[in-house]
């Protein structure tokens, strides 16, 4: 289950319906399952696709006359040649339930437009950067952390992923420990990245919600650095809407101040999608 799969020149199956109009269809290049409940997948990219690291793209399969679209998050960097994507595995889920399964060569497809609140550009200079993410809310980290911007812009950036178990952490532990090794931006990463995982349910080293954790400050103690300051910090959210509201309720409480493409500020929130 945990092998990846991949192929080398992929094409696109022929198709049952006909595509609709402003859509990409592009082909999957490799699928690799975490668990029962997560899995990422590569597809082809559109040669006129540009976007900002952290973005979503609107995604769905060619298995209907009015195919289903949902948000995705890139989990890939603005510079990567293929585009990959982080996802649940919804067993009635209007998309995912058929999404899970699809193989190197499959067709997948995408709207063209890209959109999204977690980018560098939405947040004011400072020198420290959380990523607080829950689930498969870690993919726009995914992407933000394998981009130059990034490092240009912060001293240190501090990833906190969140998920039920330890399977589901593995994604973003391959994905910090791959860095270091990464032939771009590898030299930018050496010794300013920090992952700090937790489960809810699973026993593991660190335990708990991650607002629980930082309200009692046992994030902070573990990590010997000092408390969320909005002179210094800014702050990226993603994931689960019940971690959406306590994130933003707890940094609003310490005198930050939500930004955008237009206003700039402290802390971004996606609210495209629940991971």
């Amino acid at each position: 289950m945990n092998s990846p799969l991949s192929l080398g020149n992929v094409a696109v199956r022929p198709l049952a319906f006909p595509i609709p109009a402003n859509v990409h269809v592009k082909t999957v290049v490799s699928v690799k399952h975490y668990t029962d409940r997560l899995f990422s997948f590569r597809i082809t990219r559109p040669q006129s696709l540009r976007f900002r690291s952290g973005e979503f793209v609107m995604i769905g399969l060619p298995n209907a006359e009015k195919p289903v679209f949902r948000a995705y998050s890139v989990a890939s960097p603005a510079w990567d040649d293929e585009l990959e994507f982080f996802s649940i595995k919804v067993p009635d889920g209007p998309l995912t339930s058929e999404l899970q399964k699809i193989q190197p060569g499959d067709a997948v497809l995408m709207r063209h437009k890209s959109t999204g609140t977690l980018v560098v550009d939405a947040l004011t200079p400072a020198k420290r950067l959380f990523m607080i993410s829950t689930g498969t809310g870690i993919a726009p980290f995914a992407s933000l952390l394998r981009d130059p911007d990034t490092y240009e812009k912060f001293e240190q950036v501090f990833l906190t992923h969140t998920s039920r178990d330890r399977a589901e952490l593995v994604y973003g532990q391959e994905l910090v420990a791959g860095l270091a090794d990464d032939p771009l931006i590898g030299e930018f990463t050496q010794g300013r990245v920090t992952l700090y995982s937790t489960t809810t349910r699973e026993e593991s080293s660190h335990m708990g919600r991650i607002t629980a954790l930082i309200g009692s400050g046992k994030f902070y103690s573990d990590l010997g650095i000092e408390e969320l300051d909005p002179a210094t910090d800014r702050v990226m959210i993603c994931g689960s809407m019940h971690m959406l509201k306590d994130v933003k309720d707890l940094v609003e409480s310490l005198g930050f101040k939500e930004g955008s493409l237009n206003h700039p500020g402290d802390f971004v929130v996606e609210r495209a999608f629940v991971g």
